[in-house]
This record gives structure tokens, C-alpha cells and sequence, in this order.
């Protein structure tokens, strides 16, 4: 992953973790990494805290994907969908 954007920081390079949950979204609108990391790639949209830890939405045009950090080096995709037209 390229480019992340996490509390004002930039993270060129980073371990990319999957939740199940994340996967089986992902398989349900045939999504796969590439469309992730276009999503990533895209607009943030604030924060929001939830179950203990800072969430952040990244989009592209029609792809979304949340993801948490962990140790500052990990992101986690907590889930993803492709956005109806």
C-alpha cells in the first residue's frame, strides 16, 4: 500500500491484514487487493471512534473500505463493499 494517511502521517509501505469479515464482503461484490488498494488510494472521511479503536472510510469511486491501524505499521481492512450505482 502506498500513500496511507493515518492521524497526519504518511505511510509509504505497510503490512496489509484482512479481517474474515472484510473477505467475505469483499467476495460478495467481487472485489479483490487492487480494488482495495485503489480505495486507499482515494478520499478519507473523518474518523470515528467504534468498538475501542479510530476507524477511518477510504473510497474510490464506487469502492469503500474501512480500516483500523495496529502498531502504527498494520492496516487492518475491516470491511469493504463496492458502492450501488
Amino acid at each position: 500500500m502506498s500513500a496511507i494517511i493515518h492521524k497526519g502521517e504518511r505511510y509509504e509501505k505497510g503490512t496489509v491484514r484482512y479481517t474474515s469479515h472484510a473477505l467475505r464482503e469483499m467476495a460478495k461484490d467481487h472485489l479483490n487487493e487492487a480494488d482495495i488498494e485503489r480505495a486507499l488510494r482515494g478520499a478519507v472521511e473523518p474518523a470515528e471512534y467504534e468498538n475501542g479503536q479510530w476507524r477511518y472510510r477510504f473510497h474510490s469511486q464506487q469502492i469503500w473500505a474501512v480500516v483500523t491501524f495496529r502498531d502504527g505499521q498494520i492496516i487492518v481492512i475491516v470491511t469493504a463493499w463496492r458502492a450501488s450505482r
